[in-house]
């Protein structure tokens, strides 16, 4: 018997960098595909509708990193000079697979920009701009490892990584990782909570669904599977090949996606 690989809904990253686009799309491809996933092409020009409904066939989300910056109008700021200007079909198509997500427990996996939209959907806010800090966080994707990020050992990514790839810390896991961004989460949304931070200068680099809040239970039951809603600042679709923590974050989206689709199905067919 044929396994059904799942479909992950993930939008093209950016309207007007092409360049962009063809750098960076092939390695979110290959991650999903290679954990055992079927990518879905969001294409964020197309109307709300139509993303509404190619939504409505896929089983997780991977929301991508982008050379955009989130208006910050969405999170009650105004525009510093050092924000680069927003991509609104991009904003728009995250929110829109973000609200089927929340609405039906499918899993997302948030990257770099795409944390910084999950957070702003969930209510929360941003830093929009890092460069007085002594890290060096737009590092770019020709570093492999920029700096290090201490992980709670009481939270599901920690429970992800490989402890070969780990050193202990306190209540901590230190895990080395790439970085691109120049922005970060300042004030996290209703229900997700801080996992991760840059040791040197606090940068959050994580975050995941709160397991007290009501959102993390599939149709609010405590007794159901917990949402899996987890973000992460850096990158782990260029380590994909070299990091088995990497390899896990994506792993764990796919595993999460098969047991949404075959929750979906029984549904469909009782």
């Amino acid at each position: 018997m044929q396994t059904i690989k799942p479909r992950i809904a993930i939008p093209v990253p950016t309207t007007s960098h092409l360049n962009y686009n063809q750098r960076a799309w092939p390695g979110y491809i290959s991650a999903i595909t290679n954990s055992g996933g079927e990518p879905v092409t969001i294409d964020i020009g197309a109307t709300p509708g139509a993303i509404r409904a190619l939504a409505a066939t896929c089983d997780g989300v991977v929301l991508p990193g982008s050379p955009a910056d989130i208006n910050p109008a969405l999170y009650g700021e105004h525009r510093e000079p050092t924000t680069e200007p927003p991509d609104p079909a991009r904003e728009q198509a995250d929110y829109l697979l973000l609200d089927d997500a929340e609405a039906h427990r499918k899993p997302v996996l948030a990257i770099c920009f795409g944390t910084q939209s999950l957070n702003v959907w969930r209510g929360g806010s941003l830093v929009q701009d890092l460069a007085p800090l002594p890290v060096n966080h737009p590092a770019g994707s020709k570093v492999a490892v920029a700096h290090a990020a201490l992980i709670a050992k009481d939270s599901l990514l920690a429970s992800l990584l490989d402890p070969a790839e780990t050193t202990e810390s306190g209540d901590f896991l230190r895990l080395m990782i790439n970085s691109s961004h120049h922005q970060s989460i300042a004030a996290p949304g209703d229900g997700l909570r801080i996992v991760a931070r840059c040791p040197e200068d606090g940068v959050i680099e994580a975050v995941e669904l709160d397991p007290d809040h009501p959102l993390f239970h599939v149709e609010h039951s405590p007794d159901a599977a917990p949402w899996f809603l987890l973000a992460v600042q850096w990158h782990p679709e260029r380590s994909y090949e070299i990091s088995a923590a990497s390899r896990a974050l994506f792993n764990r989206l796919i595993a999460e996606a098969a047991k949404y689709a075959a929750r979906s199905s029984l549904a469909h067919s009782s």
